[in-house]
């Protein structure tokens, strides 16, 4: 199809671009950008008052296929994405069975293919079955078009083997997503350790878990050049770790959460296991460090960690409850309001947090508006209120902790190599 995007505010952080203009689709590359297109023939969606950008990238999900589609599966994971104006994202390797070979790499990529509306990347893991003992296929996987290594929800412990892991996959040009936390010090814990859980009796994450863990990994990345990148960074101390790693040259990017951005341990005291989440929403000082952080560009990407679970599963008393929640369909609206509404970030900022940095930390050709890429685009506006009703979630895991709340600002349209796949509010396939 021909689609012509007319009158939208456009952001093109690579192109140093933020103007009115219009975007001129035909057989799914970008053909113009400019001024009054026309285009007979041609569908046209009025973006006027909205904002045009590449299209969205969440470099961190759990889609839960194969094994898990009770949770979610590509389909209803990619219509989740859909909704909340993502047009590429990437999946976690802790799947049953577990994301190890290439063998499983290369069906799971058909299957997304045939089932899924947006992108679907795929994170092979650093061990097999995630167990930290013996080295993952890393090089068939990374044949095989993987864009990173993780044994996400799982801490590599030994430091040896992490050492190996960043040695081998420096080889191929992946990085290695690293879950850090200090295992010894967050056993058996539910929530940011602090004066709240303190009152709420129950038993704390401590930031230095996180700390202590990206500490030893930096060194690691430092001593084998390798590319470590830090997933859902939570603690201030990190930050710190990571703003200075980074000027010392170290090969190092990080992401931080929506939900991480938005809350404080202050919302867990009525016990909501929506709430729950590893590593935890932390105390106030954690999270201004963190919107310093991403303000700064010590932080590289704005991720959902996307995490559904079936609703007996989280519906239990909160220490029960399995850490995550659905996060696509929310993370943009969150964003904006939390950080742009705000004035702590721009446009041009948050687009790059979402797109920009994603791609290049992934390696994939993505993250820009220009004349002959492929039409991935993303419209949405920033003034739209709506409040959040999980019932009306694509995803199968209708848990959130945004739920009932209002937000400011939303996705309207969802293009994916030039075939409309969200279109204000509704997903089209």
């Amino acid at each position: 199809m021909n689609l012509l995007i007319k009158g939208g505010t456009i952001v093109n952080p690579k192109k140093q671009q933020h103007e009115v203009a219009d975007i001129l689709v035909k057989d799914g590359k970008i053909a113009a950008i400019g001024q009054n297109l026309s285009a007979d023939g041609a569908d046209v969606y009025d973006a006027t008052g909205l904002i045009v950008t590449p299209g969205l990238i969440d470099m961190h999900t759990h889609l839960r296929e194969p094994g898990q589609e009770a949770k979610e599966d590509f389909h209803s994971g990619t219509q989740a994405a859909a909704a909340g104006g993502f047009t590429r994202i990437a999946t976690m390797a802790n799947t049953k069975p577990v994301v190890d070979n290439a063998a499983l790499v290369r069906g799971l990529q058909k299957q997304a293919e045939l089932t899924g509306l947006v992108k679907v990347e795929f994170i092979g893991a650093v061990s097999k079955n995630l167990e930290g003992k013996e080295l993952a296929e890393m090089g068939d996987m990374a044949e095989a078009g993987v864009v990173g290594f993780s044994d996400d929800g799982h801490y590599v412990e030994s430091a040896a083997f992490m050492r190996r892991a960043l040695e081998y996959s420096s080889m191929f040009n992946k990085p290695v997503i690293d879950h850090a936390e200090e295992v010894s010090l967050t056993h058996e814990g539910h929530m940011h350790e602090g004066f709240v859980a303190y009152e709420m009796g129950v038993k704390g994450r401590p930031a230095v878990a996180e700390d202590m863990a990206v500490a030893r990994d930096l060194l690691l990345a430092q001593m084998t050049g390798g590319h470590i990148h830090i997933a859902h960074v939570s603690s201030k101390d990190t930050v710190d770790q990571i703003r200075a790693a980074k000027e010392k040259g170290i090969k190092v990017t990080c992401e931080v959460t929506a939900q991480h951005l938005s809350f404080t341990d202050e919302f867990l005291r009525e016990y909501n296991p929506a709430f729950k989440m590893a590593p935890p929403i932390r105390s106030e000082d954690h999270r201004q460090a963190l919107l310093e952080g991403v303000k700064d560009g010590t932080i590289d990407a704005i991720i959902t960690d996307h995490a559904p679970h079936a609703e007996e599963e989280k519906d239990v008393e909160f220490c029960c409850a399995p850490n995550g929640f659905s996060g696509l369909e929310t993370s943009l609206a969150a964003v904006l309001t939390h950080t742009y509404k705000t004035g702590i970030l721009t446009l041009d900022e948050i687009v790059n947090l979402m797109s920009v940095r994603p791609a290049e930390i992934m390696g994939v050709d993505a993250g820009v508006l220009e004349v002959g890429k492929t039409a991935d685009i993303t419209v949405f506006s920033t003034d739209e209120e709506w409040t959040v009703d999980r019932n009306l979630f694509y995803t199968k895991g209708k848990t959130s902790p945004f739920d009932g709340m209002t937000l400011t600002g939303k996705a309207q349209l969802t293009v994916v190599d030039g075939n409309i796949v969200m279109k204000e509010g509704v997903v089209t396939q």
